[in-house]
């Protein structure tokens, strides 16, 4: 299980203090937080490619998004759509952050960014090409642009950060992942600001057939909106999204000493593997609920203090009802009352990138005052009977909030963020 040694190092505490998103439900904080307070879906039709002959022919695509609202036409063109994304995110969460790299006192800034399929789309188009028109087409900067970690680097290069940077691959957990490394870093010494989250761009054609192909997919086409449909006794499949969530991590100390806005602490942070299955959780629950309890010891955090959790939640009726089940073991006797939905029939799932993008809905939720729903959630499964927040968004004001991922591969991350007090 996932742990750091102090160094030296009192704990230092850390605070969020910039959010940056990019969804088929809004880009920037204001339009994604409006939008998980209405529950709207941003799941439609895909219009990217031609999707008639696949049995999942919808996705949350992102409309009208505009990469040159971020960056130069030639970077734009030479750059995978995932690393578009995270350099929009990013740049949003620094703006709202008000940090400028090399500016503010910071003494130490670095990038961890997640991401599961990475640069796929880009490969998949530059591969096609090879093979159709010969090794003449090919884009030179194929090398460069194709890796995983060149949305870190598209990040770095955009706005000038020197510091370290890493990417992390562990599917699904990815972003959950990235933020709680993040956390690490600072809490132990190495950083005073981290930008932290993922990325993520799955709508292509061999994802979509490959996930299809398995079962993974719903196919319900005709009714996009109300296809995604997690914990309910008719779930039948996710729908893949695209998008970018990055949170701006920081030194308590650092981020008072400038004035700036903190939306909440992140206190505890747990990560596990089960060594069991690439597609199922281990019967036993083991790995997942070590990853929630050490995120709860790591914090202080006791069960009957955490006031939401957002779950994972992907439609398929066995991995819904483990969730469950985890979380009754990780929790005990107070699963049952506390609060729980989920974000991705909203924003789609997107892969790598969306346990960021859920811990930046935890940060607006826990500001404004409200949970936002798990939408259609009309008859839950009987075996799934935890508080779901149906349908309608709630108004609450919860000071304690976790956020769960769960990868394929058996990869669990836990991270919990609370109020912020001096």
């Amino acid at each position: 299980m996932r742990s750091m040694k102090n160094n030296g190092y009192d704990n230092r505490r850390v605070v969020v203090t910039g959010l940056g998103v990019v969804s088929a439900i809004g880009t920037g904080k204001d339009a994604y937080c409006q939008s998980l307070q209405e529950g709207r879906s941003g799941i439609k039709r895909i219009s990217a490619f031609d999707v008639s002959s696949y049995s999942c022919q919808i996705a949350a695509e992102i409309s009208g998004f505009d990469p040159l609202t971020f960056m130069a036409a030639q970077q734009a063109r030479r750059i995978d759509r995932f690393a578009q994304l995270g350099v929009a995110a990013a740049t949003l969460a620094l703006q709202d952050a008000g940090i400028r790299p090399g500016t503010n006192g910071t003494r130490a800034m670095g990038v961890i960014l997640g991401t599961s399929v990475g640069t796929l789309c880009y490969a998949e188009q530059q591969i096609a090409l090879f093979y159709e028109k010969g090794v003449k087409r090919i884009n030179p900067f194929f090398a460069t642009s194709v890796i995983p970690s060149s949305a870190a680097t598209q990040i770095l290069l955009s706005l000038g950060i020197k510091g370290p940077s890493h990417t992390i691959t562990t599917a699904c957990a990815s972003g959950t992942c990235s933020v709680g490394e993040a956390f690490e870093m600072i809490r132990h010494g190495a950083l005073d600001v981290v930008l932290a989250g993922g990325a993520e761009a799955p709508i292509t054609p061999l994802v979509l057939a490959t996930l299809g192909s398995i079962h993974l997919l719903t196919s319900e086409n005709e009714t996009p909106a109300t296809a995604y449909r997690p914990f309910a006794r008719n779930a039948a499949g996710f729908a893949l999204g695209e998008g970018s969530g990055i949170l701006v991590l920081e030194e308590a100390g650092h981020a008072l000493k400038r004035n700036a806005k903190i939306y909440g602490e992140v206190v505890g942070f747990g990560s596990s593997c089960d060594a069991y299955d690439v597609m199922a959780f281990d019967p036993t629950f083991e790995g997942p609920v070590a990853a929630i309890r050490h995120a709860m010891t790591s914090s202080g955090v006791r069960p009957d203090e955490i006031g939401y959790v957002n779950l994972h939640g992907i439609a398929l009726p066995e991995h819904d009802r483990g969730e469950v089940s985890i979380l009754k073991l990780a929790l005990g006797e107070s699963a049952c009352r506390i609060p729980v939905s989920v974000t991705k029939p909203l924003t789609g799932h997107t892969l790598g990138a969306s346990g960021a993008m859920e811990l930046v809905a935890c940060c607006l939720m826990m500001e404004k005052g409200f949970l936002h729903p798990t939408i259609n959630l009309e008859e839950p499964d009987p075996q799934c009977d935890l508080d779901f927040v149906p349908n309608q968004a709630r108004a609450a004001r919860v000071d304690t909030m976790m956020s769960v991922s769960f990868g394929f591969g058996g990869y669990n991350a836990a991270c919990i963020i609370r109020a912020f007090a001096q």
